[in-house]
C-alpha cells in the first residue's frame, strides 16, 4: 500500500509525447513512417512534428491512427490529452517558483498540520497547495482579495503586518462557513436569537455550540469555530461571505468561558450595526467601530444596570447568586467583576476553562 502511493503522489518534471507510443505502436506492427503516412493521408513531416510532441493529436487524426492501427481513438486522444496536462503543469509549476518569497508569509506547516494541505515536498507544489486552499489562481489574486482592497479599514494593524497568517485564520472560517446551511439573513430575527443564545451561557459547550451554530444559522449567520493560530492574537472576526450570510469566527484565546461569550456577542454587534463590506477583527482596538461592538456585547450580556452591581459582589456565593438572577454563568459575572475591578485573580475558580476537543 505504501509504495502504491507513493507512486500516485509522484507527479514527473517532464513530459512524454504522444508520438513515442505512436513509435512503438509502429514497431510493434512493423510498419515504416513512410508506409504510416500512406495510410494514414499524413504527410512524413506532420508525423515527426507528432514525434516530437510538436503538433497534436487531433480528434481526425486519432480517428485515422484507429483504422491504421487498430488502437481506438479514444486511447490516443486521451493520450494527447495528458500530454499537453502535464505540458501545462510543468509551465505552471515553472511559473510558481517565482512566488516562494509569498510563501515564506503563510503558516504552510501549520495548514499541513491541521490537514488542510497536502505535504509536497517541491516548493512551487506547496505554491500550488496554498493557492487551491484560498481558493485563488494566483498570488495577484491573492493580493486582490487580501491586501489590496480598502476595506481593510476595519481590519488590525496586526493584520497589515502579517496578512498571510490573518488571512489563513480567516480563510479556514470562510471554508468551514461556506459548508453550513443558513437562512437568508435577517436581522430582526437575529436580535431575537441573541437573546435566546444569551441563556446557553449556563450550559456545557457540547450542549451550548451545535445549538447556538442552529439559532444563528436559522436568522442567516455561519458560525465558524477554528483553532487559534501564532501571531493571529485575536479572539473573533466578522465577515460576510455574501449580501444574505454573514460569518462569525471564533477561537479560544484565553481559554476562558467568560471571553469566548464576550467576543461572540462583540462580533454579533459588527453584524447588526456594520458594514457587510468590511472584514472586522476583534483586537481591542480603540477604534471607535470596535468599541461600538463591545458596548453592544455588554448590553446583551449586561442589561439595564447590571455592570454596576457586579464591582459590589464581594464573596464567591454572591457571584454566583447574582449570575442565576439575571441568568448567566457565574464565570461571565466573575470574569466582568475582573474586569471592572482590575482584581484579575479573584474568583477565578468560577470561571469555566474551554479547550478544543480532540
Amino acid at each position: 500500500m505504501g509504495t502504491n502511493k507513493k507512486k500516485y503522489d509522484f507527479t514527473p518534471d517532464y513530459a512524454i509525447p504522444p508520438g513515442e507510443t505512436l513509435k512503438e505502436t509502429m514497431e510493434s506492427l512493423e510498419m515504416t513512417q513512410k508506409e504510416l503516412a500512406k495510410r494514414t493521408g499524413l504527410t512524413v513531416q506532420s508525423l515527426n512534428r507528432i514525434f516530437k510532441g510538436e503538433q497534436p493529436i487531433n480528434y481526425e487524426t486519432a480517428g485515422k491512427l484507429e483504422l491504421v492501427t487498430g488502437v481506438p481513438a479514444r486511447f490516443w486522444n486521451d493520450l494527447e490529452a495528458q500530454y499537453r496536462e502535464q505540458l501545462e503543469k510543468i509551465r505552471e509549476l515553472e511559473s510558481l517558483k517565482k512566488n516562494l518569497d509569498w510563501l515564506k508569509t503563510i503558516p504552510v506547516s501549520e495548514l499541513q498540520k491541521r490537514g488542510l494541505i497536502a505535504h509536497p515536498e517541491e516548493k512551487s507544489e506547496q505554491v500550488r497547495e496554498v493557492l487551491k486552499f484560498f481558493g485563488v489562481s494566483s498570488v495577484s489574486a491573492w493580493d486582490e482579495i487580501w491586501t489590496e482592497p480598502k476595506v481593510a479599514a476595519q481590519r488590525s494593524q496586526c493584520f497589515e503586518s502579517i496578512p498571510g497568517h490573518a488571512a489563513t485564520w480567516i480563510r479556514q472560517g470562510e471554508i468551514i462557513a461556506k459548508k453550513i446551511e443558513c437562512k437568508p439573513f435577517d436581522k430582526k430575527s437575529f436580535r431575537v436569537v441573541l437573546n435566546e443564545i444569551r441563556k446557553l451561557t449556563i450550559d456545557h459547550p457540547k450542549v451550548f455550540i451545535p445549538r447556538m451554530q442552529k439559532l444563528c444559522s436559522d436568522a442567516g449567520v455561519a458560525v465558524a469555530l477554528v483553532p487559534e493560530m501564532k501571531k493571529v492574537p485575536w479572539s473573533g472576526a466578522t465577515k460576510w461571505i455574501n449580501p444574505n450570510k454573514a460569518m462569525i469566527l471564533i477561537n479560544l484565546r484565553g481559554k476562558r468561558e467568560d471571553k469566548f461569550w464576550f467576543s461572540f456577542f462583540h462580533e454579533a454587534g459588527h453584524i447588526v450595526n456594520d458594514n457587510k463590506k468590511n472584514i472586522y477583527i476583534n483586537d481591542n482596538s480603540n477604534d471607535s467601530v470596535e468599541q461600538r461592538a463591545d458596548k453592544f456585547a455588554e448590553s446583551i450580556l449586561f442589561p439595564g444596570k447590571c455592570r454596576e452591581v457586579i464591582p459590589m459582589l464581594r464573596s464567591k456565593q454572591k457571584i454566583i447568586s447574582f449570575a442565576k438572577e439575571i441568568g448567566l454563568s457565574p464565570g461571565i459575572v466573575a470574569g466582568q467583576y475582573q474586569y471592572l475591578t482590575r482584581q484579575w485573580k479573584w474568583y477565578n475558580d468560577l470561571i469555566t476553562k474551554l479547550v478544543w476537543a480532540s
